[in-house]
């Protein structure tokens, strides 16, 4: 905000007067309350004590206990459009945010860049003298512009934070996180083996971040947007936290949601009247889509019962690993609620709690060891599983509870995390809390309020109308309603309409009722046009037991009528259902034009997956060259990917070693048959594709491993369909950075011993019959 300056020139400073005012930092008025804004990541509706499940977290209870629980809050079914609601009170197509930021398309509501016409809470209040951080899971920057050559005006310093620490895409290692520290690439401050969990680290970093400040300025007020990532997957956890579930989920999912009911009624969160909703309501496998494809196996819920002894103690040992990472983060964000208390600054802090989605299915009916499995469109195997029941939640995994759990953690709805038309995918926990504005105590509103609300509830507290214009853009209208008068009082009115849309199913809440279609989520059905359509009466009916379709035609066409118009005014066409896969890997811009060489240096940051090299089912060389000047000489030369799969070339033991790991589960190593000798060198992998892998659709080869103009070690390789890391764990020389590619190395294993010059990536198909002339080529170079 400009001020005119109203000093006084003159010839003699003397004579001049001074105005500091156009200069001075803007100030927040005096007393105004700090802001604590927890974004939890897949926690399901029925998942914490504070909400009725099983899952112990005293802070989020202490918290609630100070406070209100909202027991009517929605989302938007997925993070990413979640998220970009809750910091800028507008609905997620209006943001352009129709799905996560790896999956944009070249369409209005769907390039997953925020318009800076809608400008975020952090850019309002950051001009009006509060300090804003962001600490933990941002997952608001498309996938391809996460890199180091890209602009960053769409990471968080450029969207009102003046500081950031944590990781730009939607999930992340708990173990090894792929960290930014403002504008820039950072390792971890320590190992696992030292005690390092990404929780731990959030909170360290944002008790940092406030102590910094109030060091010099004590009573300016702050705003934290803190976002673990727990509980995306992968659950990661020390063992000692999730033992503390043992036993817990033996008696299965079927008889734990019984149990959460009962709690959420006995607490007030549900009416005594709400039913549980029952196992795969439409996702049998003989259910058919409109153009006669099935309903996705991946969406369906095994009967516990109906599971062996083996499949029931893996099954339970996930979800005491999940449990017991969101406990553990809920202790770390109790040191952050116990430094604001230390500190004076609790009471006048406001703390909004909420979830971002209901609990994920992304583990399918078995459950996996891998997420990535889900990314490549690799079905789990149970029994691959069970070997790893010992290492679920360790540094070697990267697992995820099966869809029964998810179904479980969000008591009493139907479905889960990506389905926009269920209390499951939408329905999720909201606490308020304000000692010192705010005088309910443990009280519960029954409002209907959703993630856009949020931001315009927050400016009503604080007293500030959203600026017309905004860093020189002028403003889109906040689409929100201040659910304010809900929090003075339990009878306050709610909102009336709510629009949906998501991987293209489609939903809109109206007065009470909801309208939605019978659409699995990246199902790859298409001809929308054929949807059947569902009514619901969610203020008799929350768990959608009973479809009314039938009985009140009127209403259903006036709710469908309603979705058009909605979908028009904030860009909700076109659908998209295409398949996980699909959706990740369909081209986008890059920061450069496709070729057929790639060229990647030693000590620069990582490269991410989504603007590295594509090697995916096709031949491809990775040349490397060094100079080896030491006989001990070791570490990695190139590395892409981690625990989850990728490839890797590395010397250890004198020689020289090329290992592809897929998806974890087929350690396929390449091993020289001679020592490798010192002087300079070019060290080759080649694949050379020779066939698909019908089943996985990965492809088949043989990876040729030469130093200079000789061949030394061949063998038959498989390679991924898909990504090797949704994010992190991305490409880089040198070393091996977060999770390791290879067990026979622990990361980063970095390259010592001589000297990497460059790493060169070929993926122009061609067979390496000019290796004679590259390598002659690399010899004379100086």
């Amino acid at each position: 905000m400009t001020k005119t300056w109203k000093g006084k020139i003159a010839l003699d400073i003397r004579e001049a007067t001074p105005d500091w005012v156009p200069y001075i930092q803007p100030k927040a008025p005096e007393g105004s309350p700090n802001i604590l804004y927890i974004v939890w990541d897949d926690v399901g509706y029925g998942t914490m004590d504070t909400f009725g499940g099983p899952v112990e977290t005293p802070n989020m209870t202490r918290i609630a206990d100070t406070g209100i629980r909202f027991s009517n809050f929605h989302t938007t079914a997925l993070c990413s459009p979640t998220r970009s609601s809750l910091i800028t009170g507008r609905n997620a197509t209006s943001n352009n945010m129709a799905c996560i930021t790896e999956a944009s398309g070249g369409f209005p509501g769907l390039s997953a860049r925020i318009p800076f016409e809608n400008g975020t809470i952090a850019e309002v209040l950051n001009e009006r003298g509060w300090n804003t951080y962001a600490v933990g899971k941002w997952h608001l920057t498309p996938g391809e512009e996460v890199d180091m050559s890209a602009w960053k005006g769409r990471w968080p310093l450029g969207r009102g934070f003046e500081r950031f620490y944590g990781f730009l895409g939607g999930e992340s290692n708990q173990w090894y996180p792929e960290l930014v520290y403002d504008n820039h690439v950072i390792d971890p401050p320590y190992s696992p083996e030292e005690g390092y969990h990404l929780s731990k680290d959030l909170a360290d970093k944002a008790i940092e971040f406030i102590r910094d400040a109030k060091a010099v300025a004590p009573d300016k007020p702050w705003f934290m947007y803190f976002c673990p990532g727990c509980a995306h997957a992968p659950h990661h956890v020390f063992r000692e936290w999730a033992d503390r579930y043992k036993g817990r989920f033996d008696v299965g999912y079927e008889e734990i949601r019984k149990q959460i009911l009962a709690r959420q009624k006995e607490i007030g969160l549900l009416p005594e009247s709400t039913e549980l909703s029952p196992i795969n309501p439409h996702g049998e496998p003989d259910t058919k889509g409109p153009d006669g494809q099935p309903w996705p196996r991946l969406d369906f819920v095994r009967p516990w019962n109906s599971l062996s002894k083996d499949e029931q103690t893996l099954f339970a040992r996930m979800a005491e690993v999940f449990a017991g990472f969101v406990s553990y983060t809920d202790h770390e964000i109790g040191r952050l609620l116990d430094f604001l208390r230390d500190s004076d600054q609790l009471e006048n802090t406001i703390i909004v709690v909420v979830s971002d989605n209901g609990g994920s299915g992304e583990g399918g009916p078995n459950g996996t060891f891998n997420e990535m499995k889900f990314f490549n469109n690799i079905p789990d195997d149970v029994k691959q599983n069970l070997l790893h029941l010992d290492e679920l939640g360790s540094p070697k995994s990267y697992n995820h509870y099966c869809t029964g759990w998810a179904w479980a953690f969000d008591t009493p709805f139907p479905y889960w995390k990506r389905f926009a038309g269920y209390e499951g995918g939408v329905s999720d926990m909201c606490v308020v809390s304000w000692s010192k504005g705010i005088p309910a105590r443990g009280e519960m509103r029954h409002q209907y309020i959703h993630a856009v609300d949020v931001v315009p509830t927050l400016y009503e507290i604080l007293g500030i109308t959203p600026p017309e214009v905004l860093k020189g853009f002028t403003q889109s209208p906040i689409e929100g309603e201040s659910f304010l008068p809900a929090i003075r009082d339990p009878k306050a009115p709610e909102k009336e309409v709510q629009f949906y849309t998501m991987l293209g199913q489609r939903a809109l809440y109206s007065r009470g009722w909801l309208a939605n279609t019978v659409h699995p989520p990246l199902s790859g059905w298409g001809k929308f046009e054929h949807d059947a359509w569902e009514l619901y009466h969610l203020k008799e009916d929350r768990s959608q037991m009973r479809n009314l379709a039938r009985e009140h035609p009127d209403i259903l066409e006036e709710l469908k009528g309603l979705w058009y118009y909605y979908a028009g005014i904030y860009k909700g066409l076109p659908l998209d259902d295409r398949s996980a896969m699909e959706l990740v890997t369909t081209p986008r811009p890059q920061p450069s034009e496709p070729r057929n060489r790639y060229i990647y240096y030693p000590d620069s940051a990582d490269v991410p997956e989504m603007v590295a090299v594509n090697i995916r089912r096709r031949s491809y060389v990775i040349l490397a060259g060094a100079t080896i000047e030491k006989p001990g000489a070791e570490g990695v030369l190139f590395a892409h990917g981690g625990v989850t799969g990728g490839h890797s070339l590395y010397i250890k033991d004198k020689k020289i070693h090329y290992m592809y790991n897929w998806l974890g589960e087929k350690f396929q190593k390449v091993t020289s048959n001679i020592e490798v000798p010192l002087g300079k060198h070019l060290f080759t992998a080649e694949f050379a594709k020779t066939g698909d892998d019908e089943r996985t659709l990965s492809a088949i080869g043989t990876l040729t491993l030469y130093i200079d103009m000789k061949p030394v070690g061949s063998a038959t390789i498989m390679t991924q369909p898909g990504y090797f890391a949704a994010v992190g764990d991305g490409l880089c020389v040198g070393r091996d950075s977060a999770s390791p590619v290879s067990p026979d190395y622990r990361a980063p294993f970095r390259f010592t011993g001589g000297t990497i010059e460059r790493v060169i990536v070929d993926v122009s198909g061609d067979h390496y019959v000019d290796h004679e002339k590259e390598v002659a080529a690399w010899l004379m170079r100086d």
